[in-house]
């Protein structure tokens, strides 16, 4: 049950999300003309005070404009350099997956320089922001991205096959310690007594359902809908003797009935869809007893902008990380929860990336083989991108602890790890 189940399913999906190669294909010119340069010095002006050096195919450049350049960026192909005039967001993106450029250096430093000299995301099309993920939608995009296999995952995260953001003691704690204790923070902030009921909506591999199961004496029932995560938690439980205290059941949060104690989530709100917000506030509070509490994990922003449209495109289709208040107004407020505490692991989000690149980079090899160079490049660039996402502060790691608005029921002192 825990091999790589790499059928011909997966294969063709992955064929859909990566295309093609295209670039190959197109004949790469022997010289720059005037435009291919007046090109060049134009992208270089959308990133005038990011430290980078930019090279065309015949050796042309572009000194950095802004001190000694963090890293070099050469375009390819005239079809690379166009793309990225015509829509940078989404066309680096697909240049770099297809090798149409060529980093030199380290893609982290380069990308957090292009964050920051680029500042809030540009307004794009109507239809880029978020559209309703009913329930057929959502399969399909958690299929997309979370049923690549197990053993692709496995190669990379830390032994509990956490996907979610870590939470460091120490800055030099390991991954494995640090997802501990993120599991440990948030029982915490949830004061998980004993015979409580807990319902968690996107389990993901099931080892917090488990643990929480475990080390707090709860039962758990834990919604996902996708199989190869469902499949593997199952088989958890019943190794660890803990079937009769946690049920992984595969099927849509918006299913969810029954009363419970606490309402937990972890990375599952990205997925959501902004226009379905108010039917999963609905599902907390049918399902909260009147004591009840509850707790949201989810990679968001300061401000509401739309996902990057390549990491859209490639790697999370849906997907949506809100503003705060997109979560309070839509989530919370229309059934009176009193938020009791807000904290961001921002930082804290970029030290899981930093591990899990560095273990991503170790099995490259393995990777590719299992699937493409196409498919190890994106997620590279998925990874790097993400890690500087949160270093310069262009993404935030929320967690939102509430409870029903009439209820004493509440920590007297601020819970901290």
């Amino acid at each position: 049950m825990f091999a790589n189940r790499q059928t011909s399913d997966h294969v063709s999906d992955h064929s859909r999300t990566f295309g093609v190669h295209t670039d190959s294909r197109e004949r790469v010119p022997l010289a720059s003309t005037a435009l291919d340069r007046w090109a060049l010095e134009r992208i270089q002006r959308m990133v005038m005070s990011a430290p980078i050096r930019f090279v065309l195919w015949d050796g042309f450049e572009l000194a950095s404009l802004a001190g000694p350049a963090v890293a070099t960026i050469r375009f390819k192909s005239r079809r690379a350099l166009a793309g990225w005039v015509w829509d940078p967001e989404l066309n680096f993106g697909e240049a770099y997956m297809s090798g149409g450029v060529e980093i030199r250096g380290d893609l982290v430093p380069l990308l957090e320089a292009v964050y920051r000299a680029l500042g809030v995301s540009r307004r794009r099309a109507w239809w880029l922001w978020q559209r309703s993920n009913g329930a057929r939608a959502a399969r399909e995009n958690v299929h997309r991205h979370y049923d690549l296999g197990n053993d692709f995952y496995r190669l990379w995260l830390d032994r509990e096959m956490l996907y979610t953001c870590a939470y460091f003691p120490a800055p030099d704690a390991t991954l494995e310690d640090a997802q501990l204790a993120k599991m440990d923070l948030v029982c915490r902030k949830l004061r998980l007594a004993p015979g409580e009921r807990v319902i968690e909506a996107g389990c993901g591999w099931g080892s917090f359902a488990l643990f929480m199961a475990r080390r707090y004496g709860v039962t758990v029932r834990a919604f996902n809908i996708s199989s190869e995560q469902v499949a593997y938690a199952r088989d958890r439980a019943k190794a660890e003797g803990l079937v009769g205290r946690v049920e992984f059941v595969e099927d849509d949060y918006r299913n969810v009935r029954g009363a419970y104690d606490v309402f937990v989530s972890l990375g599952m709100l990205e997925h959501v869809g902004l226009p379905d917000y108010p039917t999963l506030g609905d599902v907390i509070n049918r399902s909260l007893v009147r004591r009840g509490r509850g707790l949201l994990h989810f990679i968001g922003r300061n401000q509401p902008a739309p996902l990057n449209a390549w990491i859209r495109k490639r790697i999370f289709p849906g997907a949506y990380p809100p503003a705060l208040r997109e979560v309070f107004e839509r989530v919370l407020e229309p059934h009176a929860f009193s938020v009791i505490d807000v904290e961001n692991l921002r930082l804290h989000y970029a030290k899981t990336l930093e591990h899990w690149r560095r273990r991503f980079d170790g099995a490259a090899g393995t990777v590719a083989a299992m699937f493409d160079q196409r498919f190890l490049r994106a997620w590279e660039l998925y990874l790097a991108g993400s890690q500087a996402a949160f270093t310069t502060g262009s993404m935030q790691l929320f967690q939102v602890l509430f409870a029903r608005g009439d209820s004493n029921d509440v920590p007297w002192t601020r819970v901290s790890g």
